[in-house]
């Protein structure tokens, strides 16, 4: 890079830095190391060591928010007769049912079946201590009649209005509890069908399981794994702007980026993306508002406007692996990188002239862009995340798009939660696993163990 201009906006690491990525993100704009606008990072609020997994939920599902569940199952239950006649087997659903209620739901988590009426059934999935905390007949009750949101009121148009309270209650709960590191990732997490029930599906069974209605994406923190925001994308109907519509647009994916990142202005974020949303337009946007950004471009998914089309291209004969070519327009890095085939990234994030390096068990080393290296770090990282901790979504399927969108929030919830647990001290006195955490708060949910008394 030979002009001086373009040297004075890039800072050289020192030959043999071993500080890792986030320690050598880099303004472009001044030069400087590039500093979250606020050091500290992780949980808020000291939790004692003898919080139990319910006090911990409960950070992201309080008692009121309990509590208006109860109101509104009840409102629900009791405008439902009025119109389609009494149901004499009804009685108000109470606090303490709403919460082993939720349990129940929670325990398919643990126990991956089909229904969680399997808890009743003396079969495989049966389960004697939780069944005799409520017959099945007042389960059933309360799962038809439960709402979170029971009316719609007459300025209402969202289709998620059923469960939109409950979103931004989530939202504000994760905000107030826990602070991001500097890297963070946008994506869509594994919410599909669990593999196991798939496995052991028949082909009649999984064509009457309808299509899921909503895409469902997050800001995620890639050095804990918390999920900071959750944004749904509703598919109102089977038009050009639907679900599917929104896996082929990126203006679309854009739209999402820019929902997921609108707390995020003014912290110098470092934000990665995948080719969906990687566009020249949306990183210049977010630099405006400091935000930075590296992400991986691909010619058939990405917005490439204002690209170069020789960098898009792959050349007739493929350079070595490990090579690498850099365009710039501003503050903008265009990287083609060669690894067995040609990875191309777009940032602001960090200077193109420092090394990085990607480390195979069968090659060794490869060198590369420190930005690829970052890219490639994080995005493990949360794969890895998703991996394990996509195994403990609520497997119940109910048909409603609403309540499909609940289950998996208190699913994101709960992962949020156990994460919490294992940065606290309360995790030195039992070290529970993810799926020893979920047993157990289903069990206080329910009654049969005791909670301490934190709240």
């Amino acid at each position: 890079i030979r002009d001086s201009r373009t040297q004075a906006l890039f800072m050289l690491s020192a030959p043999g830095d071993s500080a890792g990525p986030e320690l050598q993100l880099l303004s472009i704009v001044t030069g400087q190391a590039l500093q979250p606008s606020n050091p500290f990072t992780g949980p808020t609020r000291k939790m004692p060591p003898s919080a139990s997994a319910v006090d911990f939920f409960q950070l992201f599902v309080p008692d009121n928010v309990l509590k208006n569940m109860v109101v509104q199952t009840n409102m629900y239950a009791k405008k439902f007769q009025e119109r389609f006649g009494s149901d004499g087997a009804w009685v108000e659903v109470t606090l303490t049912e709403m919460k082993a209620f939720l349990g129940y739901m929670i325990s398919t988590s643990i126990s991956h079946c089909e229904s969680v009426l399997s808890i009743w059934s003396g079969g495989f999935y049966s389960n004697r201590s939780l069944a005799l905390v409520m017959s099945q007949a007042r389960f059933e009750k309360i799962l038809k009649y439960f709402h979170v949101v029971a009316f719609r009121s007459s300025q209402t148009t969202h289709g998620l209005y059923k469960v939109q309270p409950f979103l931004d209650s989530l939202q504000s709960s994760f905000d107030s509890a826990f602070r991001p590191s500097q890297t963070q990732v946008l994506h869509e997490p594994l919410i599909d069908e669990d593999p196991v029930f798939i496995a052991t599906c028949t082909e009649r069974e999984l064509r009457k399981r309808k299509k899921r209605k909503f895409s469902l994406w997050v800001r995620q923190c890639s050095s804990t794994g918390f999920i900071i925001q959750i944004y749904v994308h509703l598919k109102e109907g089977g038009g050009p702007d639907g679900l599917d519509a929104l896996k082929n647009k990126p203006q679309l994916h854009s739209m999402v980026a820019r929902s997921l990142c609108r707390n995020a202005a003014g912290k110098n974020y470092i934000i990665f993306t995948g080719p969906s949303i990687t566009s020249l337009t949306l990183f210049e946007e977010f630099e405006k508002q400091g935000i930075y950004c590296c992400g991986l471009l691909s010619a058939r998914k990405s917005d490439c406007t204002g690209l170069p089309l020789s960098m898009l291209t792959n050349p007739a004969t493929p350079p070595a692996r490990g090579q690498y070519q850099i365009k710039m327009k501003g503050n903008m890095s265009l990287i083609c990188w060669y690894n067995k085939g040609h990875f191309r990234f777009l940032t602001n994030a960090y200077s193109p002239v420092q090394q990085g390096v990607i480390i195979k068990r069968k090659s060794g080393e490869i060198p590369c862009p420190l930005a690829v290296e970052a890219f490639a770090a994080h995005l493990s990282y949360i794969c890895r995340y998703d991996d394990k901790y996509s195994k403990y979504f609520i497997s119940h399927k109910p048909n409603k798009t609403w309540q499909q969108v609940f289950w998996f929030a208190i699913s994101i919830a709960i992962n949020n939660a156990y994460i919490l647990y294992k940065m606290s001290d309360a995790y030195h006195v039992k070290r529970y696993s993810r799926a020893q955490f979920g047993e157990r708060l289903v069990r206080e949910l329910l009654g049969l163990e005791d909670a301490s008394p934190t709240h």
